[in-house]
């Protein structure tokens, strides 16, 4: 309980600087290396098997997202739920929150795990994969599905951990994972690709690093933390409802990136066959690990952000969101800045054909230009959650990845041919950017002004 009431006082009374390095490098680091898993197998398979193998993990990693976004759901569903109910000093939802985690984790990873390997071809195909890139991606993808409940588990696991504001522990958890699977997709690449099975090597090897950090965490909720454990193991309606509530709207930004995707896959092949599908993977590859570090940030941010809401705090709450979402604006400069100005090297570190790499330049610069504005999206989405407002982050998902997505980009390469394709994201964000922004000061001036000190 000391500790508890320790991470409570810091998080009501530390300086929001104080506050977003303390809570937000750890998260940063932490997202980063789980981007790795998925990034780190395109390298290793672009470089160590060939081109096709590159793009068939590329065209498997959109629903490798199904996980993620469970493991969203669940995490951010709960860890908002652990905040706010740290705020409240409610000991009787904190001890409730890990058990129904892992009820619903068994639950919904069984159930993908089954129906993933069943309809992997069909799930592929959506994305105009065929031939050797779809045969290779079918192999990687059923590999994946099979450690669907220890990944699902591990991150859903981390972000209450996060919640509830061991944060080093988590990144440490979770770099650990990291660690081994570059560690071991060179040595499983090897070993296998004798057989004719490099990508299952290297599929076999991130489900063996999601293993471990499965049981590292597992470890850690029985035996080592202090506050929150793994009580009972079944589903709370009272905590089910409110948990799927707010973390909807995070699971939509995995889900919907599966759509988003799928159909920019299907279009780029529509428009410009095999090799386009290939930029367009390695060009995906850097904006979404490029668009980690922002999750991980809004990570530290939400704990923040819940607890002071729930102690009713509002005026730390509208300057923690404004110390965050500048601080996610200065993080972004560190990805912009390189990748404006050295493209081909980036896009090399996946395809090894320069001539490939120097058509998609332009396709990587177009997609990047607007990346910088991406820290008030994730913040204004992370804070509206954390209040609880699940109905609003919904709207700002739904309207990123679907509502507007799809027409824009149905439209856009009808006009421009491929470069519609990589332009029609960039438009999507920068409405849906300016929007956020607008929600945000709406829901600051509904907050009562308390002046606070720290």
């Amino acid at each position: 309980m000391e500790n508890k009431s320790n991470t409570r006082n810091m998080l009501l009374t530390a300086t929001p600087l104080k506050l977003m390095i303390s809570l937000g490098l750890p998260a940063i680091v932490g997202m980063v290396v789980v981007g790795l898993y998925n990034l780190m197998d395109k390298i290793f398979v672009g470089q160590m098997i060939n081109k096709i193998a590159m793009g068939a993990v590329s065209v498997a990693y959109p629903f490798t997202l199904i996980n993620s976004g469970i493991s969203t759901l669940i995490g951010v569903g709960s860890a908002s739920i652990l905040s706010r109910a740290i705020g409240k000093k409610d000991q009787n939802t904190v001890d409730k929150i890990m058990g129904n985690l892992v009820a619903i984790n068994i639950i919904l990873g069984l159930l993908v795990t089954i129906l993933g390997i069943i309809f992997a071809p069909n799930l592929l195909r959506l994305s105009g994969a065929e031939g050797e890139i779809l045969a290779s991606a079918i192999k990687y993808l059923r590999i994946i599905f099979i450690g669907s409940f220890f990944v699902n588990f591990s991150q859903s696991a981390n972000m209450v951990m996060r919640g509830e504001g061991v944060l080093k522990k988590a990144m440490l958890i979770m770099s650990t994972g990291a660690i081994l699977n570059i560690v071991l997709d060179p040595i499983m690449i090897s070993i296998l690709k004798s057989k004719n099975m490099g990508i299952e090597g290297a599929a076999l090897a991130t489900i063996i690093a999601q293993m471990i950090t499965f049981l590292i965490t597992l470890w850690y909720f029985l035996k080592k933390s202090k506050d929150i454990r793994i009580n009972k193991i079944r589903l709370e309606k009272s905590l089910t409802k409110e948990m799927f509530a707010v973390g909807f709207s995070a699971m939509l930004m995995q889900v919907m990136q599966l759509v988003m995707q799928t159909i920019l896959y299907n279009t780029a092949s529509k428009y410009g066959g095999d090799t386009w599908q290939i930029i367009l993977g390695a060009v995906l590859s850097v904006q979404a690990f490029a668009f980690i570090p922002l999750w991980g940030i809004s990570q530290g941010f939400q704990p923040a952000a819940g607890t002071n809401y729930g102690a009713k705090e509002y005026d730390r709450v509208r300057q923690l969101t404004k110390v965050f979402a500048i601080g996610a604006t200065v993080l972004s400069l560190i990805f912009y800045i390189p990748i404006m100005l050295f493209p081909n090297t980036i896009l090399s570190w996946f395809i090894k054909d320069a001539s490939i790499v120097s058509q998609g330049v332009n396709s990587l610069r177009m997609l990047f230009s607007i990346y910088i504005v991406f820290g008030f999206m994730i913040t204004t989405i992370t804070l509206l959650q954390s209040l609880g407002k699940a109905s609003k982050a919904g709207i700002l998902v739904l309207l990123r990845q679907l509502i507007l997505f799809i027409p824009i980009t149905l439209l856009l390469p009808k006009v421009m041919g491929i470069d519609g394709v990589f332009l029609a994201p960039v438009v999507t964000d920068l409405i849906v950017t300016i929007l956020a922004i607008i929600m945000m000061i709406s829901e600051f001036r509904k907050m009562p002004h308390k002046r606070i000190g720290y």
